[in-house]
């Protein structure tokens, strides 16, 4: 296993992370439109916090597919095709999110709603998804020598999949309402602060059950027991710091908090993968391994010299844009034409 093959290794989970801290709270602040707000100036006051942010968050998970298409195809290859009808579901989500901003914002107030339920649940549809995938992609799919997937229903849809789905839909939710209660001003932020204080308790329960069914339905512990003990630790203290600075209404840093978790939580899959990039159920011999799943050396260093040069001028440009719109968004003022 070369140094560039780890460096890439490395590099998909940190987009991965970085989508997921970034692009992580528009999915909170998706769900909160139709769970937190209680009128559509609420709404609108939810969504001008990421109006100007959320289409270049996506930009992340498609950065992530790209690079593992470029570095590791064999990876890609397998991941896309057996996760196919999953990967269209997070496509969907995607898809009735993005354009539910356009719509609703021309629509007339009766159709407005129908636009208001699409973007809540295109919000939940794509972190569920992508927990799923995710979780049984650790648990280990049937994956023959060839690295095709012979899987049925029950081995995308079990209990473990299903509770990572959930756990992770419950982070972003969590990591949105943070940082509505950052961005905003007046009942949205309390009633943002307050709903999250409540959902750390039930966050607790989940990761509890969430961590004995990794110990016990994954190889995690058996093959990285410090690594994975560590990062579970590391989950645990991330939630309870920024459920106490909820709680003291240290917005900043109970966003921070919540959005390190979701980057701990990446941590964890990347950590318990490696050397491998696909668990076979069938015999470890199937296993997809990061030496065997890469391009080849040249390719890997054509991206990192690309890489090198592009990035300093993506991370201005993300820093720049949050700088301009860091202002809290107040309730908007409606006057009427005497």
């Amino acid at each position: 296993m070369s140094a560039l093959q780890l460096l890439w290794f490395f590099l998909i989970g940190v987009l991965f992370a970085g989508f997921f801290f970034l692009d992580g709270f528009d999915y909170g602040v998706g769900m909160a439109t139709i769970t937190v707000a209680h009128s559509e100036a609420e709404r609108d006051q939810m969504v001008q916090t990421i109006g100007p942010v959320w289409d270049g968050n996506e930009v992340w998970l498609i950065t992530a597919g790209g690079a593992m298409f470029a570095s590791f195809p064999f990876w890609y290859a397998s991941l896309f095709s057996g996760y196919y009808l999953i990967l269209m579901l997070v496509l969907v989500g995607l898809i009735i999110r993005g354009v539910s901003f356009e719509f609703r914002a021309k629509s007339p107030m009766p159709h407005k709603k129908i636009w208001d339920w699409t973007l809540g649940i295109g919000s939940a549809m794509v972190p569920f998804f992508l927990g799923v995938m995710f979780i049984s992609m650790i648990k280990g799919m049937p994956i023959d020598v060839n690295g095709n997937f012979h899987a049925t229903f029950f081995d995308y849809i079990n209990w473990f999949s299903v509770v990572g789905g959930i756990a992770l839909t419950l982070l972003t939710y969590l990591h949105g309402l943070n940082y509505l209660s950052l961005k905003t001003a007046g009942e949205v932020e309390e009633r943002s602060n307050n709903y999250a204080q409540f959902l750390y308790w039930v966050l607790y329960l989940g990761l509890i059950v969430f961590a004995l069914m990794l110990i016990f339905m994954t190889d995690f512990i058996h093959v990285h027991p410090v690594g994975t003990l560590t990062m579970l630790v590391v989950i645990v203290i991330l939630s309870i710091v920024a459920h106490a600075a909820t709680m003291k209404q240290k917005e900043l840093t109970a966003f921070i908090a919540s959005g390190l978790t979701l980057v701990s939580l990446v941590a964890l899959i990347f950590i318990g993968l490696f050397p491998r990039v696909l668990i076979s159920s069938i015999s470890s011999r199937y296993d997809l391994l990061i030496q065997n799943a890469s391009s080849t050396h040249y390719t890997l260093t054509v991206m990192t010299i690309a890489t090198c040069c592009l990035l300093p001028f993506v991370l201005a440009y993300t820093i720049w844009a949050y700088w301009i719109f860091r202002k809290r968004i107040a309730m908007p003022v409606i006057t009427e034409d005497k």
